[in-house]
């Protein structure tokens, strides 16, 4: 009598290929969940996968109209800058004229940016001592203009060689903002900040009849 309203539930025909099926989906999703874990790469916190060995950048206030060069002369004389932007391992990928260059091309649009920097990268390694040096090319303000300058060790993690931050007082002033020392393998055994003039070098290379 109570089947008649319909008050308890009533089982469902049993369908032995409907229960096959589930439980092959299940087994497939399982197969599949597990390949995921084999393939994905394992993470690894600070990690970079990059072809350069050593970054450099230089820094200075967003939106500062003056001119700040970067200079880096390797082991064996070899110099990079904005009249030559590849030397030996050395480039120079980002060259910052102030106010001057700073845009970027969004639809044929010139967009401006507030970001001053230059960037130098170092592709191998050739053992011996680098000079940093910042050079303010132009200078429109009357103002010290305060100058970071980063060196990272990119490979295998990410670390931060050296760290200053020097102020640039006058149009034509140059300031050796680090020198770092590699052996044959990439490691730095030794930082200093003793001014070095690569400017100087130059002169004495043109006064000698080099190009």
């Amino acid at each position: 009598m109570i089947d008649d309203f319909d008050l308890l539930p009533r089982d469902e025909p049993f369908d032995p290929f409907s229960v096959v099926l589930f439980k092959a989906l299940q087994v497939l999703a399982f197969l599949f969940f597990v390949a995921l874990l084999i393939v994905a790469p394992e993470a690894k916190e600070g990690k970079v996968d990059s072809k350069a060995e050593f970054l450099i950048s230089v820094d200075w206030p967003d939106n500062h109209p003056d001119d700040i060069d970067t200079f880096v002369q390797d082991p064996i004389g070899n110099v990079v800058w904005f009249r030559r932007r590849e030397a030996g391992f050395m480039v120079l990928d980002r060259d910052d004229r102030g106010g001057l260059n700073d845009f970027v091309l969004v639809n044929g649009q010139k967009v401006l940016t507030a970001t001053r920097e230059e960037l130098v990268s170092l592709r191998g390694v050739v053992a011996g001592e680098y000079t940093v040096n910042v050079y303010h090319f132009t200078a429109l303000t009357s103002q010290a203009v305060p100058v970071t300058v980063t060196v990272q060790k990119l490979n295998p993690v990410v670390k931060i060689v050296a760290k200053e931050t020097i102020q640039l007082d006058q149009g034509g002033t140059e300031r050796t903002a680090v020198r770092f020392t590699l052996d044959a393998a990439g490691a730095v055994t030794e930082t200093s900040h003793v001014e070095r003039s690569i400017l100087q070098t130059f002169h004495s290379t043109w006064r000698n009849g080099a190009p």
